[in-house]
């Protein structure tokens, strides 16, 4: 069993204009916001209690997930009134979690497949004080990379760079044993990355590589989005509860539709992410596009590569 931290509280601005109303971590992926998919993955995993990091339209998150029990678990918040960096983050939440049983920290913008019960036996396993997740990926500069010895120990954090040494980069899954969490000092905008892991690692502290080549996705791009959304429908479309679908609209692309959505006769959506309660018009037109919860698009529209809420219809690109 283990207690889990989740950071939902970035701006979100490499998402833009889609979290202009909604934080990120709340945005629809298959008709689910990102944040439920972890949960859900938590869960799964046996992790009984959660702590959600806020800051960012931190007001959103509790009326959906209220204490968790509609998810079999108990979920806690923890609002930063001025953000405080992963690390401070954590910090910040685990006041909310006890010292004696591991914590799981989830990176608010990733979709993972990769298995969290393994990831913790590993950590058990080989007594670590922090263990992360890695997978490799084909080009590394993007990205810091985590070189790691022939037991998986990580022998550094290392910036991007042209010339990676490793093509191993941390996938945004850690796991802390208690008593390193206390290590982050508190109310102190502190970055994991940058600094807690790197002076662990200075120190010879056994910090750990799980090395797990499950599917993995930051959806921080409109365009990782949904690629996320689509990678999640399994078909043409996939729409929740409650919709009424005209016989002779045609929805293609990996369409993800959320709950209580009207669709008019004639209407064609291909590749897009709708979420709840959303009105859309006979013979409309949608191509590539984002509608959030609630909007309405008139008969005979047409939309390539737009974002529509009930306040603003924006370009996006993708």
């Amino acid at each position: 069993m283990a207690v889990g931290i989740l950071l939902v509280g970035g701006f979100g601005t490499r998402l833009k204009p889609l979290t202009n109303e909604s934080p990120k971590p709340m945005l629809p992926v298959a008709g689910l916001p990102v944040t439920e998919h972890q949960i859900l993955a938590a869960k799964k995993a046996g992790i009984h209690t959660l702590v959600l990091a806020t800051s960012y339209l931190a007001e959103v998150f509790t009326p959906y997930f209220g204490d968790g029990s509609q998810w079999g678990m108990k979920i806690l918040y923890a609002v930063e009134k001025e953000p405080l960096g992963t690390g401070g983050a954590i910090r910040n939440a685990a006041q909310l979690l006890g010292r004696d049983e591991e914590i799981v920290i989830f990176n608010g913008d990733v979709l993972s497949r990769h298995s969290i019960a393994d990831q913790l036996a590993f950590h058990q396993q080989h007594k670590a004080d922090v263990t992360l997740h890695l997978i490799k990926v084909d080009d590394a500069r993007a990205f810091g990379c985590v070189p790691i010895d022939s037991e998986g120990r990580v022998t550094a954090f290392l910036e991007k760079m042209e010339n990676p040494v490793t093509n191993l980069i941390n996938a945004g899954c850690y796991i802390f044993s208690p008593e390193v969490i206390d290590r982050i000092p508190l109310d102190t905008v502190v970055s994991v990355e940058r600094e807690t892991f790197p002076a662990l690692v200075a120190e010879q502290r056994p910090i750990f590589g799980y090395h797990e080549q499950a599917y993995w996705l930051d959806v921080g791009t409109p365009a990782a989005l949904f690629k996320g959304s689509r990678d999640l429908v399994v078909g043409d479309f996939h729409a929740m509860a409650d919709c009424v679908i005209a016989p002779d609209a045609t929805i293609t692309g990996g369409t993800s539709i959320g709950a209580r959505c009207q669709i008019g006769a004639g209407a064609t959506i291909d590749d897009c992410i709708i979420g709840d309660d959303v009105t859309i018009g006979a013979d409309a037109s949608l191509t590539r596009s984002f509608l959030a919860h609630g909007a309405a698009v008139a008969p005979g529209a047409v939309f390539l590569e737009r974002y529509l809420s009930k306040r603003a219809d924006l370009p996006i690109s993708l």
